[in-house]
């Protein structure tokens, strides 16, 4: 019987994070571990609502410390009502992002203080932190154009964030290098750079060879 983990799937936006998280969780269940998929901001009615409100529409729908205290509503609801009760029945959990990507979005990229996001997030949240984190690192130009893209295509309301200029999407990638640089035990950069399948196989063989450590 393996233990249950959570798993949290990173990167910037195009770096193909909801795509993998489909093929990590056949992988894990592959290997004889029960696992949920599920997302942030999202995962639970309530979430999902303010996904909804935070992802659409134009950059200035919110101020910065609203679309703070709101992705962080969302992740108390994720939390006790799907990832800690997933853990405790032995579920692995794998999430498309979770507060690696509040440091970096709202830290690097909105210019919040980092120490101050964590507080929060240890105080509303309960200091709950992934197992792993699998970061898809990928050139921000690369990400934009392929997010652009699928948003269009899909006729998907979510590109509120698109919006932004390079160099913010540019202070986000150096933000989860930093955040695997400091917690190297507890991160996993994977080239997200090639085909889904080559992708799929270096997260693959990340998973794998964090579960031999």
């Amino acid at each position: 019987m393996h233990e249950a983990a959570f798993y949290a799937v990173e990167g910037i936006d195009g770096s193909g994070k909801s795509g993998m998280v489909a093929g990590i969780v056949a992988h894990l269940e592959r290997t004889g571990r029960p696992t949920i998929a599920t997302r942030e901001p999202g995962g639970t009615p309530q979430g999902e609502k303010l996904r909804a409100l935070l992802l659409a529409g134009t950059d200035d729908a919110w101020d910065q410390q609203s679309e703070l205290l709101m992705m962080t509503a969302a992740r108390v609801e994720h939390v006790q009502r799907v990832i800690l009760p997933a853990l405790a029945r032995g579920t692995s959990v794998v999430s498309d992002r979770y507060v690696g990507s509040t440091i970096a979005y709202q830290g690097a990229g909105r210019g919040m203080p980092e120490d101050y996001i964590r507080r929060l997030h240890r105080d509303a949240v309960g200091d709950v932190w992934p197992d792993l984190v699998l970061i898809l690192d990928l050139d921000p130009e690369i990400g934009l154009a392929r997010s652009k893209k699928r948003l269009s295509a899909d006729a998907i309301d979510e590109g509120r964030f698109e919006t932004l200029d390079l160099d913010f999407h540019h202070r986000i990638r150096r933000s989860y290098l930093d955040q695997a640089a400091r917690d190297p035990e507890r991160h996993a950069i994977v080239d997200a750079l090639g085909t889904p399948e080559e992708v799929r196989a270096r997260v693959i063989a990340a998973i794998d060879a964090w579960h031999a450590h």
